[in-house]
């Protein structure tokens, strides 16, 4: 099964099509944003700190995304393979995630990145905060993520290099799991 990294700026689908994927694979998605807001519900400590980030629009810190992915992918389920949806982010997550990895021994197979223009995000996720009544997606905290996803994010597809798969974000949800089945074939 694969180990795949699935990138894209917010709202491209990442976590559909992770959702989607780890079905059809029976392998676990890990996505820190899902693991944050579950936290959040709860009321942790973690969950407080986390929503004081995503309430202004700002991504949590490295350290903080590093310790919460290292634990969960030292869990039994993800021997098998995984697919990491939101993670990494910046540079510095991929390099640790790069160690992690090697002494996991679980090396990634493939990096997919969601090809989606600026408006069409911002409409996406102006569309999804209504129907999903979620305040984190207003238009100005929707471009606050745009532009920290743009200086901080954007550099993995530099970084990962040749091992990036752009797959156009753009079409209807099976025609994009499909593209992304087809590398897998």
């Amino acid at each position: 099964m694969p180990r795949l990294i699935l990138m894209g700026p917010p709202g491209s689908g990442k976590g559909t099509q992770g959702e989607i994927l780890a079905d059809s694979w029976q392998v676990p998605k890990i996505a820190p944003g899902d693991i944050f807001r579950s936290e959040i519900k709860q009321g942790t400590e973690l969950g407080l700190k986390v929503k004081s980030f995503s309430d202004s629009g700002r991504l949590v810190p490295d350290e903080v995304v590093i310790e919460v992915i290292a634990a969960r992918l030292k869990q039994p389920d993800t021997q098998v393979g995984w697919i990491l949806d939101g993670f990494p982010r910046t540079v510095a997550q991929a390099e640790a995630l790069d160690v992690l990895l090697a002494e996991l021994n679980q090396p990634y197979d493939s990096v997919i990145n969601l090809d989606v223009s600026e408006q069409f995000l911002i409409d996406r996720l102006k569309a999804r905060a209504i129907d999903q009544g979620r305040a984190d997606d207003t238009e100005e905290v929707i471009k606050n993520r745009l532009e920290e996803y743009n200086a901080k994010t954007r550099p993995l597809l530099e970084f990962y290099g040749e091992n990036v798969t752009q797959v156009d974000g753009t079409p209807s949800m099976p025609e994009v799991t499909e593209t992304i089945r087809k590398f897998f074939a």
